[in-house]
């Protein structure tokens, strides 16, 4: 047992320090051009949408694309509106990296790993060398996952984590209960969607117990939005405090409509692989949760405006 404690925590601690490393480099790659293009396409709330979700693919990490927004709006580079778009897209691209995982790609994770060290050694570009750094962590990234699938093998032969599993199988909420505390411990919601993703692939959880995890996850991870907010403006408050209300909203009503939705999944998921079922399924509900709220969002601005209206001291109205 304690062999597979310390190779899960291994590739998870190699997993995440992968994904914040992965984070710090593609933000120095695509920070200047990424302000130039929020500030210039986040006036509309569908193409701030699509802006949001193609930077959370970039980063791969929806709470560094919202933990930017929360500085450039107290930068005064971005106003409350334009953010509410630009969170609801990251909700959205941060689904990418679980059909990534879903695809078992650990297995190769050595092609990146060498040709990024390659890169880094061997090439004098600072530019090259930081494509290198980016290959390196994607391979660290798969790899971590690689020895998390391998670590938890053994554990189907164990009772309690049978009887475990069980529980959160057959009770959404404990599950979505689970899924937050578990982000919530580990600050990633990409690495708990992860670790169900490779225990349905082991078919250690069911699509349902994964689903309710996932649906924790979405919500466990708002905990890094709201500290990115302590002693910045009222429009930067208002933009965390949206973040907490969607993914409550949508995590209400994943978990009112749990069954119908998990049956959906199952129909319409190609492969009977359950980590497949629960990597779309992270993506239909994040998609249907921003095509359910959008009819909702002015008025959400408006009750956020009425809660915390702007300090007068200059600070943008959002208008």
């Amino acid at each position: 047992m304690s062999e597979i404690v310390t190779f899960l925590i291994g590739g998870l601690v190699l997993f995440l320090f992968a994904i914040t490393q992965l984070s710090e480099v593609l933000k120095g790659v695509f920070t200047d051009g990424a302000k130039s293009i929020i500030k210039r396409y986040t006036s509309n709330i569908f193409s701030a949408i699509f802006i949001g979700a193609i930077l959370t693919v970039l980063l791969d990490s929806s709470s560094a694309v919202i933990i930017l927004v929360i500085v450039f709006i107290n930068a005064r580079t971005l106003t409350f509106r334009q953010a509410i778009g630009l969170i609801m897209g990251a909700n959205i691209g941060t689904t990418f990296s679980s059909q990534i995982i879903a695809l078992s790609v650990g297995k190769y994770s050595i092609v990146p790993l060498l040709i990024g060290f390659a890169m880094m050694i061997f090439l004098k570009s600072d530019r090259w060398k930081s494509y290198g750094r980016v290959l390196l962590y994607f391979g660290m990234l798969f790899f971590g996952l690689f020895i998390i699938e391998q670590s938890v093998l053994p554990l189907k032969e164990s009772e309690i984590f049978a009887q475990w599993i069980s529980r959160v199988e057959d009770d959404a909420l404990h599950g979505a209960l689970i899924g937050g505390l578990i982000t919530l411990i580990i600050q990633s919601s990409s690495g708990t969607v992860g670790m169900a993703i490779v225990l349905g692939k082991q078919q250690m959880l069911s699509a349902a117990g994964g689903i309710a995890i996932m649906l924790g996850a979405e919500l466990g991870t708002c905990s890094d939005t709201l500290l990115a907010t302590i002693n910045g403006s009222r429009q930067a408050l208002k933009a965390g405090l949206f973040h907490v209300f969607f993914n409550l909203m949508t995590i209400m009503v994943g978990l009112l409509l749990f069954t119908p939705f998990v049956d959906l999944i199952e129909r319409i998921s190609a492969s009977e692989d359950i980590g497949s079922m629960i990597a779309n399924a992270h993506m239909l509900f994040n998609i249907l949760g921003v095509l359910i709220f959008l009819p909702f969002v002015h008025w959400t601005e408006m009750a956020l405006n009425a809660l915390l209206p702007d300090r007068k001291n200059g600070e943008a109205q959002g208008k």
